[in-house]
C-alpha cells in the first residue's frame, strides 16, 4: 500500500511535499510550457492520465487517431504546415512498434517533433508489451531520450524539445508506466535554441565559389528545401545574374510567380526545361541534397560546375561532390554574392533572354481519345481539378506511380502549404499527414491526392477521423484496381500482372458510409459531377477517380 503523498521509488517509499503533484500532470504541463497547444495520439496505460490533465488541467487539444502511427503522421504535416513542433502521444510495446515507419519518415524528412512514448513499468521487466524501445526507435533514424526519473520529468521533456529543435528530427522521450503516480514538485524548464542564421562566408572557398559564379555563362539557381526562407534573396541573386530559377521538389511553389520561374529541376521538369538545364554551364545549389531524382543519376550535372550551399556540413557532397562549397546560411551567401558581383562589376549573363517560359512550365497532354471505356482520362482529369480546387488550398500527396503527375500538374503556392509523404517511400501515409495539415491550417482547404493501395493501406481507418473533426478535406483517390508499380512491372516483362490486381470496393461509396461525400468517376461526363461536389462541400469530399492499369503515366523518378 502507499499512502496519499508518498511516491514508491526503487521498492523505498518517499514522503513528497504537500504541494507536488503527480508526474503525469507534471509531464502535461511541461508540454504546455512549451507552447503546444494540440497534441494527436492514442491513448493507452501508460500515457491516458497524461492526455486527460493536458486536455481538462491545460486547456489543450488532444486529436485522436484510429491507429499509433498516423498520430505521428499527423504530427508531422502539423510541423511542416505550421512551422512548429509537432507532439503525438502513444503508449508502450506494440504502440510504439506500430509508429516504426511514421518515424522513419519522419526522420528521413529532417522534421521536428516530439512523441511521448509510454514504457512499460521498470518495476516489471517481464510485462507481457515490455520490449528495448530505444533499440526499436533507433532503427527509424529517430532520436531516444529516456526519462531517468519522477524527479526529472519536466526537464526530461525539455531536453526532447530542445533536441527536436535542434536535431531536426524526431524524439522520442520514453515515459516509464509507473512513473505516472509518483509526486513531484513541478518546476518549468524550457530550454533555449540558439538558432540565429549565420555563417557569412568568406576566405579561398568564397573567392572559388564568385569565381566560377562570374565566369558562367550560363548559370543556374536551384533551391532546395533548406533554402525555403531565403526566397528574397535569392531572387535578388537571379534577377543580378539574369539566371532562371528552379527548385527540388521539397521547395516547389518557391519561385511561383517570377519570370525566371522554371518549377521542378531534374526528373519531373518539362521537356523544355531538361533541355534547358542540359545547356547550363553552373548550377548554384542552396539548401538542396541533389540526390538521384534531381540530378537525374547525375546526368543534368555534367559538362557544368556545381556551387553548392547549405548550413549543414553533413549535406556537402552527400551525393554529388561540388566543384565549390560554402557552410553558409543560403539568404546570407546569396546577398554576399550580389555584393562582390557589382563590387567586380561583373555583367549578368543574360542568360534568361533565351528563355521561354511558357514551354519550360506546361507539361505534355495525353491523348485523351484513346481513353477505354469505362474510365476517366488521367491528365485530363488533373488538368480540370488544377482549375477546380481551391486557391488557398494544402497539397497533400501519398506515394505511388501517381504521384509524378500530380507534383507536376497540381500547383502550389508556397513550399510549406505542400506536404510530400515520399521522404521513405512508403504508400499509405497521404490522409493521416491530410488530417495533420488540416489540423495547421484550419481556415484553408486541404487536397490529398492518393493510390487506391494507399488508401486501403490506411486512408480508410482514418476518413472518419476527418469526418468527425469536421475537416475542409477533398481527397482524390486514383484507383487503377492494382498496385500500380508492380502491375507495370509485370506489364513491361510480359507477364501475368493478374497478383497485382484487386477488387476494392467502392471508395466513393466506403466514403459516404464513414459521414462524407463520396462521388466516383469514370468518364469525362462524370467528372463534371465530381468538380461540382468540390465547389459546394459541407463536409470530407472524396472522389474516386477509376482508371484503367494499362493506360497511367509512368512514374518520373
Amino acid at each position: 500500500m502507499i499512502w496519499p503523498g508518498c511516491c514508491a521509488v526503487g521498492g523505498e517509499i518517499v514522503k513528497m511535499p504537500e504541494t507536488a503533484i503527480y508526474v503525469y500532470q507534471s509531464i502535461a504541463r511541461a508540454v504546455c510550457d512549451h507552447d503546444v497547444g494540440t497534441m494527436f495520439g492514442l491513448m493507452g496505460d501508460a500515457n491516458l492520465f497524461m492526455i486527460d490533465h493536458y486536455v481538462r488541467g491545460c486547456g489543450g487539444r488532444f486529436v485522436p487517431a484510429a491507429h499509433e502511427g498516423s498520430s505521428v503522421l499527423m504530427a508531422l504535416a502539423y510541423a511542416h504546415v505550421s512551422g512548429k513542433i509537432g507532439v503525438a502521444s502513444v503508449t508502450h510495446g506494440p504502440a510504439l512498434t506500430n509508429c516504426v515507419t511514421a518515424l522513419t519518415e519522419g526522420a528521413r524528412g529532417s522534421i521536428p517533433m516530439v512523441l511521448l512514448a509510454g514504457d512499460t513499468p521498470v518495476a516489471n521487466p517481464h510485462h507481457l508489451q515490455s520490449i528495448d524501445q530505444r533499440e526499436v526507435v533507433k532503427a527509424t533514424g529517430a532520436g531516444f531520450e529516456q526519462m531517468r526519473s519522477p524527479e526529472t520529468a519536466t526537464w526530461d521533456v525539455a531536453r526532447a524539445f530542445y533536441r527536436a529543435r535542434v536535431e531536426r528530427r524526431p524524439i522520442v522521450l520514453n515515459m516509464p508506466a509507473d512513473f505516472m503516480w509518483c509526486e513531484q514538485v513541478h518546476e518549468m524548464a524550457v530550454f533555449e535554441v540558439f538558432d540565429a542564421p549565420g555563417y557569412v562566408p568568406e576566405g579561398d572557398a568564397l573567392d572559388k565559389a564568385i569565381g566560377m559564379i562570374a565566369s558562367s555563362k550560363r548559370p543556374l539557381i536551384l533551391a532546395g528545401g533548406g533554402a525555403c526562407d531565403a526566397r528574397d534573396q535569392l531572387i535578388r541573386l537571379a534577377d543580378r545574374l539574369e539566371a532562371p530559377l528552379a527548385t527540388t521538389l521539397k521547395a516547389k511553389g518557391l519561385f511561383g510567380g517570377h519570370p525566371y520561374n522554371m518549377d521542378i529541376f531534374g526528373t519531373l521538369s518539362t521537356p523544355a526545361a531538361y533541355d534547358l538545364i542540359a545547356k547550363s554551364d553552373c548550377l548554384i545549389c542552396f539548401g538542396a541534397g541533389l540526390h538521384d531524382f534531381t540530378t537525374d543519376r547525375g546526368k543534368l550535372l555534367k559538362g557544368k560546375r556545381v556551387v553548392q550551399i547549405d548550413m549543414d556540413a553533413r549535406a556537402i557532397g552527400k551525393n554529388i561532390h561540388p566543384d565549390a562549397a560554402l557552410v553558409a546560411d543560403a539568404g546570407l551567401t546569396a546577398d554576399n554574392f550580389v555584393h562582390w558581383l557589382d563590387e567586380a562589376e561583373i555583367p549578368p549573363s543574360g542568360f534568361t533572354r533565351e528563355l521561354d517560359i511558357p514551354s519550360l512550365t506546361t507539361h505534355p497532354r495525353d491523348q485523351r481519345d484513346k481513353t477505354n471505356a469505362g474510365y476517366v482520362n488521367y491528365i485530363a482529369a488533373l488538368e480540370e481539378l488544377e482549375k477546380a480546387l481551391p486557391k488557398d488550398r494544402v497539397l497533400v500527396t501519398d506515394g505511388g506511380r501517381f504521384m509524378t503527375e500530380v507534383w507536376c500538374r497540381i500547383s502550389v503556392s508556397d513550399p510549406r502549404s505542400f506536404v510530400v509523404t515520399a521522404n521513405f517511400g512508403s504508400i499509405g501515409l497521404g490522409l493521416q499527414e491530410a488530417i495533420g495539415a488540416s489540423v495547421a491550417a484550419p481556415d484553408r482547404p486541404v487536397a490529398l491526392f492518393t493510390g487506391d493501395g494507399g488508401f486501403m493501406m490506411s486512408g480508410v481507418n482514418e476518413f472518419n477521423t476527418a469526418v468527425r473533426l469536421g475537416q475542409d478535406l477533398i481527397v482524390i483517390v486514383c484507383n487503377d484496381s492494382a498496385y500500380g508499380a508492380e502491375h507495370i512491372q509485370f506489364r513491361d516483362r510480359k507477364m501475368d500482372p493478374g497478383l497485382t490486381q484487386f477488387d476494392w470496393p467502392s471508395f466513393a461509396e466506403v466514403a459516404t458510409a464513414l459521414g462524407g461525400h463520396g462521388v466516383a468517376v469514370s468518364s469525362a461526363g462524370e467528372l463534371e459531377g465530381a468538380l461540382h461536389a468540390i465547389r459546394n462541400r459541407n463536409r470530407p469530399v472524396l472522389i474516386e477517380l477509376r482508371l484503367d492499369p494499362n493506360d497511367v503515366p509512368r512514374m518520373r523518378i
